[in-house]
């Protein structure tokens, strides 16, 4: 299983810049940028990323479970090319010098790898599921929240201008009327 934020960077480390290379604009707040000023060279830090809180519980579990941190290893390596080409070395050197043909040990150890191996593979695939159903409650979650405060947001904005143009009519109108 892949996990999530495998692609993610860090952040890159503060870059020092004199006063006369910082372009006015390059440290305005609105950019993200941080800038510290120490004996006339300006560092700047990057915005930190935020993560996804499904991500962050996701974290959590996977550092609390000493099971998850060994299935996720034995994924990661059985999905690299380091495992094709040890099993590449280690398939030719037992046909070679271990066992005559047509390698009936070889074969016995070869399917119970690959049954271990769709194990873990259903392992990693029922957890990015998890993950993904997680990830897509929260999301709705926090969806229907910020409808519902829009609507009452514009609910409100509809009061404010009924009322604000009845009492532009009634003092148009109290404007209007002839004199007695």
């Amino acid at each position: 299983m892949a996990d999530p934020d495998q692609g993610a960077q860090p952040p890159p480390p503060a870059q020092p810049t004199t006063d006369a290379q910082a372009s006015p604009t390059a440290h305005v707040p609105e950019t993200g940028w941080l800038a510290t000023t120490l004996k006339g060279v300006r560092y700047t830090l990057p915005k930190p990323h935020r993560q996804h809180p499904v991500v962050l519980e996701m974290d959590a579990q996977r550092a609390a479970s000493a099971q998850l941190r060994v299935a996720d290893w034995i994924t990661a390596f059985a999905g690299s090319m380091n495992f094709v080409y040890l099993h590449i070395a280690i398939f030719t050197i037992w046909m070679v010098f271990f066992e005559p043909k047509p390698w009936p040990t070889l074969t016995l150890v070869v399917s119970l790898e690959a049954i271990f191996l769709s194990t873990f593979v259903m392992i990693g695939q029922n957890r990015q599921a998890a993950f993904q159903q997680a990830k897509a409650d929260h999301d709705f979650t926090e969806q229907e929240l910020e409808l519902k405060t829009n609507t009452d947001i514009t609910r409100e904005i509809d009061r404010l201008t009924t009322e604000l143009h009845q009492r532009l009519l009634s003092q148009a109108g109290r404007s209007a009327a002839p004199p007695r």
